[in-house]
This record gives C-alpha cells, structure tokens and sequence, in this order.
C-alpha cells in the first residue's frame, strides 16, 4: 500500500511539473507576442505597409469575384438536379433577358450547409459567369426590373464582394436614411461609395438646390 501512495505521489508530482513547464512556455510566448505587437505599433512604416498590403489583397480578391453573381430568395430544391439549367432558364423566363450567346457558368452552387437552410430562409445562390457583361446584364436589369418573384418568392440579386469590402459598404447604413428623410435622392454605387449628385428639393415658395458631397470607403 505505502508503495503505491510513494508511485501516486510520484506520478502527481511528475503531472505538477509538466503543468508548470506549460504555463511557463505559455506565458512566454505570450510575452514574445506582445513585444511583437508593441515593436508594430510602434513602427508607423511597417503599418503603413501592412495596410498598404491589405488594401492589395482586397482590391484582388474584388477582381476575383467580379464575375459572380449572387442571388437571394430562391427555394430550396426549386433548382432540381441541374442548378445551371435552372438559373439560365430563369434568366430568360423571369428577368426577362435574352443572351446572346446563350449564358455560360464556370459554376454556380448554394452557399453554406444544406441543414441550416429552411422555407423562410433559403441559402443563396451565387454563381460564376464565363463572361463578366452577362454578370453585369444581370445586376443592371435586376435593378431596373424589381421586385422580380419566382412563385411569390421575391428574388434580390446582388454582386460579390470581399467580407472587408462588404464592411466598408455597410457603413452607409447610417447615412442612407438621414439622407432620405432630407429629401435628396443618393446612388450607392460599386464598389463602395455614394456619387456627387445634385437634387433639385421643391418647397412652396422657392426652388433650393442642394448638393450631395462624395462619401467615399473611408467615409471621408
């Protein structure tokens, strides 16, 4: 019995120590990754490079996408066995657009796991042109045409973009309403900023012209 209790003891002091030895190659990671952290943030040059580099890696991953197309609103199962026959046909059949040459996908799937989709709120379908005018012929008539349904489902389309560009787009949330209750009509345009534009505002007694300043990614 006290043989055993001396190899426990052993054993439990063995465990302590290599918990210690842990703790102690964590904490010094943890300090080497700070003073990483402080050497960048107190290095304007190498910021001004990863930001530089960022704004590269963003600008490629747009140009990446500039042929896809996103499509929200579809039913689950509504596009069968072949997506790619479907989406053309529903192009031609609800957009109301005639292709000449005839559409070409490089692919075009549903977006994320089939068991979080449900009938309120279908996975998007995004897919990838062959040819970017038919991707743009498909934004711009979506646009001049809707609401477009599809057996009383509404259908939005949109263009694809990067997460951080989608970001930068989303920060005219705050704006687009304030513009609105002012009365001055906006355009949102690719990839994320709002155009210079001049609305005439008619009051009773006067005409007054007023302008819309650029707001560009930065908000600036």
């Amino acid at each position: 019995m006290d043989l055993k209790i001396t190899d426990l003891t052993l054993a439990s002091s063995s465990i302590c120590a290599d918990i210690a030895g842990f703790r102690e190659t964590a904490d010094n990671l943890d300090q080497r990754l700070s003073a990483v952290e402080a050497h960048i943030a107190t290095t304007p040059d190498q910021e001004e490079e990863l930001k530089s580099l960022r704004a590269k890696l963003t600008e490629l991953e747009d140009r990446s996408r500039r042929d896809n197309v996103r499509f929200f609103g579809i039913p689950e199962q509504k596009e069968g066995s072949d997506i790619k026959t479907f989406l053309s046909s529903l192009l031609t059949n609800h957009f109301g657009i005639e292709f000449s040459p005839p559409p070409e996908f490089q692919k075009v799937h549903r977006i994320g796991p089939s068991h979080k989709a449900s009938a309120n709120k279908p996975r998007p379908i995004i897919a990838c042109f062959l040819r970017h005018e038919q991707a743009r012929q498909v934004i711009s008539t979506a646009k001049a045409r809707q609401p477009i349904s599809l057996d009383g489902h509404e259908i939005r389309v949109a263009a694809d973009f990067s997460r951080l560009m989608n970001d930068r787009r989303r920060a005219f949330l705050g704006l687009r309403p304030q513009l609105r209750s002012l009365d001055i009509k906006y355009g949102l345009f690719e990839p994320a900023h709002i155009h210079k534009r001049k609305d005439i505002r008619r009051t009773p007694s006067a005409v007054q012209s007023r302008t819309l300043h650029i707001y560009w990614i930065d908000g600036s």
